[in-house]
């Protein structure tokens, strides 16, 4: 179900830690789609909870259309983040990360 253009929500600050070379995409991508990162966010969980018919906890709809994932494609290259969508199953733990 869409929201109606009046739908009334309520924003939290919220304080996360993402890797670094992902916050870089992630904010060149919001750049490139003239919005906030907030509201980008806010877009890639709304699609991630929207399950793929037949496809349910495998797959689900994305939000970048081609010429969006081409800029992610080339925004990743540009900031090195060249681990795949999986990839988060090999971070190491933030108590095992060094600080700067």
């Amino acid at each position: 179900m869409a929201a109606r253009p009046d739908t009334n929500v309520e924003r939290v600050q919220l304080g996360v830690r993402l890797e670094k070379r992902m916050v870089q995409v992630l904010k060149g991508l919001a750049e490139f789609n003239d919005e906030t990162l907030g509201q980008l966010l806010e877009k890639i969980v709304l699609h991630s909870f929207e399950p793929m018919p037949g496809e349910e906890g495998e797959w689900s709809a994305s939000p970048h259309g081609k010429r969006a994932l081409t800029a992610i494609a080339d925004l990743k290259r540009v900031y090195g983040m060249e681990y795949e969508v999986h990839a988060t199953r090999a971070f190491a733990a933030e108590s095992e990360c060094a600080e700067p």
